[in-house]
Formats: C-alpha cells, structure tokens, sequence
C-alpha cells in the first residue's frame, strides 16, 4: 500500500463558511497516483469540518441556518469562561464531524451523482489547514 499526503490550507473572510473542495482533492488523487483505495479528507481544527452533500445554494443554507439553530451562539456557554467566544462553533463541528472518507476507483473519486466535498467554517477569519491523505495501491 502506498500513501499520498497534501494539507489545504483556508482562510475564510467570514465567520461561518462552506467551501466546495471536491476539486481540490481530485488534483491531489491524481497527483498521488493511486487507482485503488481511499482518500481521507480531515479538517485539522476543533472548530471546522468536512462534509459531502449536495453543492446546491439553497441546501447550503439550510445546512446553515438548521446548525445555527440547534448550536446558537449564546453568552452563556460554560466554554465561554475560559475567555473564548466560540463554544457555538465547536458544537456545530461536532454535528457536521472532522472527517470523511471518499472511495477511489480506477483513479477516481467514486462519489455519487450528487455527492460533493465541503469544507465547513465555524470560527473563521484565520488560516486553518485540512489533510488529504490518499491510501491504496
């Protein structure tokens, strides 16, 4: 078995963002050689994570508007007494998760006709990186 790894690096302008990167982990499958395997794709950041959903605006918003309702920014988050102010932002990393993991074929990503790669922002305006690390022959 053989592995192949890169980091993406973002610096999102916004607080909260979804970043389509199915493109960005196709190149690195192809530079990686690899024909058989998986990718693993993991945000490296307690505040952010990676999905696969549809890339459709207005789902992109649901998704958005349903985290921010079950995790809401609220003062009184116990998380809040240490001096941060993101306690929303680690539950909603906590709902979408860290990682996933994508099938590869015959050199391809095997993802459905929909499927798509995200990288979600929950506490954004600075650099944070995320691995793609490709295994398989």
């Amino acid at each position: 078995m053989r592995c192949h790894t890169e980091y993406l690096t973002f610096h999102t302008r916004k607080h909260r963002e979804y970043v389509h990167i199915t493109p960005q982990v196709d190149a690195i499958l192809g530079r990686s050689g690899i024909k058989e395997g998986m990718a693993l794709v993991s945000a490296m950041h307690i505040t952010a994570g990676v999905y696969v959903n549809d890339n459709e605006s207005g789902l992109i918003e649901d998704i958005d508007q349903w985290l921010e309702k079950l995790a809401p920014f609220r003062a009184e988050y116990r998380h809040h007494r240490t001096g941060e102010d993101n306690g929303d932002s680690h539950l909603k990393a906590l709902l979408i998760h860290h990682e996933v993991i994508l099938p590869v074929t015959a050199g391809k990503l095997d993802l459905g006709t929909w499927q798509r790669v995200f990288y979600a922002e929950f506490d954004g305006r600075r650099s944070k990186r995320v691995i793609v690390k490709v295994m398989g022959e």
